[in-house]
């Protein structure tokens, strides 16, 4: 029970790798504020884990809209608490090179994976000073460390991700609030359902040295670690999950 009474507030929480830390979070003893842009999917969620006697709310949120944060944050406060640890998860991975992309396309990948752990982190933050300290999560994944061909928008926005967790990290560090990033290769999730196992495998022949395939569940205990007080002095630090990919030029 590493998260015992701790309060979790997970973004993108309805399906993939937030679903499955949402889950590892209440194993562990937290009580989970479950957000997604879709409402039926945190509801889901969160009775997945009522129905297992766990502390559960579902919040639907745009994260990427500012009122909407504030109300997702006034919502998880009055049901379960204030924030001890947010999980800034939620995300889009459009594809096409920077002459393809259309004005409209990469403002949403930006909002959406860059603006919205901007706009969280801004509302707990305060409260975690409050209570003297707090965890922030931010997923971004290995696009965010090196680029890819056909992946800019979200290699930008993932990139951004990666150095504003350092900013928080440094900024807050004497509010003892912590802030690390979860880097994630290729995981096998519903935002990756309609890349065929053939195509898929062939894929990661050339990309993953280690076999097999990444769950959500693996990242979802990295989650549990970096927000538990086993990880009290680490922030402001990248957690690659990606079977060795990042470790060269393996292809």
């Amino acid at each position: 029970m590493r998260l015992r009474d701790k309060v979790i507030l997970v973004t993108g929480g309805g399906s993939g790798i937030g679903a499955a830390s949402c889950l590892a979070f209440a194993r562990e003893g937290a009580k989970v504020a479950v957000v997604n842009r879709t409402l039926s999917k945190a509801q889901a969620v969160a009775q997945s884990l009522a129905d297992s006697g766990e502390t559960a709310v579902a919040i639907q949120a745009d994260v990427s809209r500012a009122a909407d944060v504030e109300r997702m944050i006034e919502r998880t406060v009055s049901q379960l608490g204030a924030p001890n640890v947010l999980f800034n998860n939620a995300g889009i991975s459009p594809s096409g090179p920077v002459g393809d992309i259309s004005e409209a396309d990469w403002d949403e990948c930006l909002n959406i994976n860059l603006k919205s752990v901007f706009l969280c982190a801004k509302a707990v933050i305060p409260l975690m000073i409050e209570a003297g300290g707090g965890c922030i999560l931010n997923t971004a994944g290995t696009f965010g460390i090196r680029a890819a061909r056909n992946k800019a928008a979200y290699s930008v926005a993932k990139a951004g991700v990666v150095n504003l967790t350092r900013s928080i990290a440094l900024d807050y560090a004497r509010d003892y609030i912590r802030c690390n990033v979860i880097c994630p290769g290729y995981v096998d999730t519903p935002l990756n359902e309609g890349f065929p196992p053939s195509e898929r495998d062939a894929f990661l022949a050339g990309y993953q040295p280690l076999p097999g395939l990444i769950s959500a569940d693996d990242v979802a205990e990295m989650a549990v670690y970096l927000a538990s007080d086993a990880a009290r002095m680490v922030t402001g630090q990248v957690f690659v999950i990606d079977g060795g990919q990042q470790a060269g030029l393996f292809a």
